[in-house]
């Protein structure tokens, strides 16, 4: 009870706590298991931890861990205590601010990267770089450039650090990610046959891959990209009812008759050739280009915002659009 402990932390320095101060610690309970400041002092001792960095929130048990270091024999790891993570209301960030857990904010569609990338960024800083590719991370990260004050998480940032990853990462290895958001969404299934009005085959990560360009400059997470691309892997088409109405019109008819015919000529289905098409339409029938687009768009995906209407039609395939057209005259025609 007499006297002081001092340690040196490598973000605090010298930090002192009067003995007089400390409890009595207890090591065994009644029932024979050890408490858990000596579980932590014999943990880290057998495993030879050199340092122990953890919140600061552990700051006061740093003292009573010494004494059992030295107790024991062990050799004193360093120290450094991370200031908190507060939420926006500058309290210590809890479930009351949303998710907390990594495997939640997974869950919700962001990368590990871009995970990475924002946590460490939180607390720590070199220039005004935001974004670091992990071997960035190993050669510049230090200690010295740890922010000693308690770091604010900000939603707004992780999301924008997500889509940056999420617009400049390989297809073929978000279709990976994607994958089992897709499930979860019942837009693929874990495996053949899905129910009626869907995909009966096996969705290969390369055919997911195929899709992901039309969305990643406008996904932010990857629930966003999954929910985007609903379009291509649903059959049965459930227009927008207000849409339907103001869209499917009997003038529109022959629009769409005509661009039925164009494509079943063509060989080339590429964007190019599409977009021709489209321009032949708009002088043949003498109107504007979102006067076909919106329709077309809204009977290939049900919904009047999508990717690039002619990216679309490329990407669906020459067979189920002239489908999905001949459906949207049907519904013309029972008006």
């Amino acid at each position: 009870k007499e006297g002081k402990t001092v340690f040196t932390d490598l973000l605090r320095e010298e930090v002192i706590f009067d003995n007089s101060e400390l409890d009595d610690l207890i090591i065994l309970r009644s029932d024979k298991t050890p408490t858990y400041n000596f579980c932590v002092v014999v943990d880290d001792a057998t495993m030879n931890i050199t340092h122990v960095i953890r919140g600061d929130d552990h700051l006061a048990n740093t003292p009573r861990q010494i004494h059992l270091y030295r107790g024991l024999g062990y050799p004193l790891p360093q120290f450094a205590h991370l200031s908190m993570i507060l939420g926006a209301d500058k309290s210590r960030l809890s479930k009351r601010h949303g998710a907390t857990s990594i495997l939640s904010y997974r869950d919700m569609g962001y990368l590990p990267e871009a995970m990475v990338n924002y946590l460490v960024r939180l607390g720590w800083s070199h220039g005004d770089q935001e974004i670091f590719s992990r071997d960035e991370l190993i050669k510049y990260f230090s200690l010295e450039n740890i922010n000693k004050s308690a770091a604010v998480f900000n939603p707004e940032k992780l999301l924008w650090v997500n889509s940056h990853y999420i617009k400049t990462e390989n297809p073929l290895r978000l279709a990976k990610e994607l994958k089992p958001l897709l499930i979860a969404e019942k837009l693929i299934p874990p495996h053949p046959p899905l129910e009626k009005g869907g995909r009966g085959d096996l969705i290969t990560d390369e055919e997911i891959a195929k899709v992901i360009p039309l969305l990643q400059e406008r996904s932010k997470t990857l629930i966003e990209m999954a929910k985007g691309m609903e379009f291509y892997f649903i059959n049965d088409i459930k227009y927008d009812e207000k849409a339907k109405e103001k869209l499917f019109t009997p003038s529109i008819k022959p629009v769409l008759k005509k661009l039925i015919e164009m494509i079943e000529k063509i060989e080339d289905f590429s964007h190019a050739s599409i977009e021709g098409i489209f321009n032949k339409l708009v002088e043949e029938f003498n109107i504007k280009l979102g006067q076909i687009a919106q329709p077309v768009r809204l009977a290939l995906t049900g919904k009047t915002v999508s990717p690039g209407i002619f990216e679309v039609i490329s990407v669906l395939g020459k067979e189920r659009v002239i489908d999905r057209l001949k459906t949207a005259i049907h519904h013309i025609d029972g008006k």
